[in-house]
């Protein structure tokens, strides 16, 4: 999947999109005020279990429903990549660095995934509202905590869309984000169940309740992973949903 094949399309920024114009200039600013400090670090003993315990839930949803998808063969899609994080992971288990197409939208998150990812992955400095792919271009679309933080209905609407016409007839989605708000973050909001299948209509969703709160999770992490473990088990104070979306 050469980088030649994929246009960066801008955003139109003429009406009526002017509103998702400032929506992007929000979000840039609110990621600009965000540190990578040691909460994120897998140094952090809660980062570290919500991190294996998304790897595993993943790849039992993958197993699950992704059979007929092998991903040495697989053409993915990460909406939202950052540094590159989930596509060093797809790496590991076994995805091809040509396959792989990652979109963000802030120049140094791309900037510092083009000197981790291997360089036959396709990385796009854009938003992820007109990818300019063609139809059915990928198996399996990832979006990891990004629609919490766009707040404008129509460009949540938008993305999804978009990840709808990329994804393959037998394609998956693979969805990871909180449920619930953040009282002390403004800039984020939570996407419920009835949310996520009003952005994806004539979908099959499954989704699970997983990731201890993060502000519990560090206490509790520290005191014992045990602990940790039982909490995220029982799932009551789970603040995000991991799952699947494909087409009926």
């Amino acid at each position: 999947m050469p980088a030649s094949d994929l246009s960066e399309s801008p955003v139109n920024r003429q009406s009526p999109a002017d509103g998702m114009a400032g929506e992007l200039d929000r979000i840039r600013l609110a990621y600009a005020k965000r540190t990578n400090g040691s909460p994120y670090s897998l140094f952090e003993p809660a980062q570290m279990l919500a991190v294996q315990e998304r790897e595993r839930k993943l790849l039992r949803l993958l197993a699950r429903f992704g059979s007929s998808i092998p991903l040495e063969e697989a053409r993915i899609l990460d909406v939202g990549c950052g540094t590159g994080f989930w596509i060093r992971e797809f790496l590991r288990w076994g995805a091809q660095p040509k396959n792989i197409c990652g979109v963000d939208l802030l120049p140094e998150r791309i900037a510092q995934a083009r000197t981790l990812c291997p360089s036959a992955t396709t990385l796009l400095c854009q938003s992820a509202t007109e990818i300019g792919r063609m139809d059915g271009a990928f198996d399996l679309i990832l979006q990891s905590t990004v629609f919490t933080s766009i707040l404008d209905p129509q460009m949540k609407q938008q993305i999804a869309s978009e990840m709808l016409r990329l994804l393959s007839p037998a394609g998956l989605i693979l969805w990871y984000d909180f449920h619930v708000g953040n009282p002390a973050n403004r800039e984020v909001r939570g996407v419920p169940r009835k949310e996520i299948a009003r952005l994806f209509p004539k979908c099959e969703i499954h989704l699970e309740r997983v990731t201890l709160a993060p502000p519990i999770g560090r206490r509790v992490a520290r005191i014992s992973h045990s602990l940790y473990a039982t909490l995220t088990a029982v799932g009551l104070l789970n603040t995000h949903y991991m799952g699947i979306i494909k087409r009926v």
